[in-house]
């Protein structure tokens, strides 16, 4: 990305909103430290990776445009190994580390572990990549420090029922597995179906690891289900659809966005053609702010294709909006509560690479993503594209929250 682009994307904000910005120079640049918290080892860095490089793609434009009045964006990295109780000390590392606010969690289980260390130290959390619906519910919006910019399970699986319903598939097999993540979602799939007053055909539980579901896939399709919705961020995802291939059974596969990932897309190979799934962002330079993050991205990193594109893009929407929230704190006050109820207050619009945020959240509402955002992502030739032609044409104007 041109430097005249950033500072075309930040304006006089970033910049060191201009009229403070000789006294910004004039003090000690101290970094304003903010935590970063998700799975860089163990089998969630596939998605983990990315959500931290494109936060350090952010973090890294920033700062060249002048970070917050002058001072340095720092990121204090930890790594949470997926692991729900890895996660809780790291996020207990980050309170003594004495950051301003916190970017984290992949994973839904992860997450809800360590939400009360950051609700108890007042410090604000984003969540750019976790999507299981209790994150945000955890608390009472009006009192709670816990935001997110990914997309919740509360609005991808209506959004992925009314697609499948609208294409005739009614006897809904819901495969999910045994961590919060897929509990949360299998509750949402079946509040989803309820409003279109549809029950599961089949439901199946698996823990994380299983090699073998031809049992579940059996009792599913003696069940007469005409579509397979699979709740899981891992390879068991690919074991379902090797497991159709295997049976010669000939029914989609449709999911939540983990159905873009590598351990689904590499590991079910010709199986995972087809696969329907919701997205808040298709790899695909579709408008200029699309093109220059892919751009970035692969220069910066030096590959030409992101492992898990939702993650890394939303990563790096939300440290800018970060950024423009706390560019809004004219007197330096960067506590929690002051940094909390600058987010609930953003005064600028940010023009992002998944959606144009406009008052992402408020007092009431610590969600930024609605469903209008989320399109249908489809893998086709063993990358994720557009379901439909008309996302495409959508995709070319960035949404706004409804």
């Amino acid at each position: 990305m041109n430097k005249t682009l950033i500072h075309q994307w930040l304006g006089c904000a970033v910049l060191g909103l201009c009229a403070v910005v000789s006294q910004a120079q004039a003090q000690t640049a101290t970094p304003v430290r903010i935590g970063w918290i998700g799975p860089l080892t163990g089998p969630s860095a596939d998605f983990g990776v990315p959500m931290l490089n494109g936060a350090k793609l952010a973090v890294e434009e920033i700062n060249a445009a002048g970070g917050y009045l002058g001072r340095p964006i720092e990121l204090v990295i930890k790594d949470d190994t997926g692991v729900p109780d890895v996660g809780l000390a790291r996020a207990q590392e980050l309170i003594t580390d004495k950051v301003a606010a916190t970017v984290g969690f992949c994973n839904t289980g992860v997450a809800m572990k360590a939400l009360p260390v950051f609700q108890t130290a007042k410090m604000p959390l984003i969540v750019p990549c976790a999507t299981g619906t209790p994150i945000t519910e955890k608390y009472p919006a009006p009192e709670s420090f816990i935001f997110r910019t990914s997309a919740r399970d509360a609005i991808q699986a209506p959004f992925v029922v009314e697609d499948i319903v609208s294409r005739g598939w009614t006897r809904v097999a819901v495969f999910a597995d045994t961590t919060g993540y897929g509990e949360a979602g299998l509750q949402d799939v079946i509040k989803a179906l309820a409003a279109k007053n549809l029950k599961p055909a089949y439901i199946a539980r698996f823990a994380l690891g299983v090699k073998d579901l031809s049992q579940e896939l059996k009792a599913a399709q003696a069940a007469n289900a005409d579509v397979v919705f699979s709740y899981t961020v891992g390879p068991e995802n690919a074991v379902i659809a090797l497991g159709r291939k295997a049976m010669g059974w000939k029914v989609p596969q449709v999911g939540a966005w983990p159905l873009s990932f590598p351990f689904f897309i590499d590991g079910a190979k010709d199986a995972a053609e087809g696969a329907l799934m919701a997205q808040t962002f298709i790899a695909e330079p579709s408008n200029e702010r699309r093109r220059a993050f892919l751009s970035a991205y692969a220069r910066k990193y030096q590959v030409n294709k992101i492992t898990v594109p939702m993650a890394a893009a939303q990563a790096y929407d939300t440290v800018y909006i970060l950024t423009y929230a706390i560019l809004g704190i004219r007197n330096g006050d960067l506590s929690g509560v002051s940094i909390k109820a600058a987010l609930e207050h953003m005064q600028r619009v940010y023009y992002g690479v998944t959606a144009t945020h406009q008052n992402p959240f408020a007092k009431d509402d610590k969600d930024a993503v609605s469903m209008n955002m989320l399109v249908m992502g489809m893998v086709k030739n063993g990358t994720v594209t557009f379901a439909y032609p008309q996302d495409k044409t959508k995709n070319l104007f960035v949404q706004r929250k409804k």
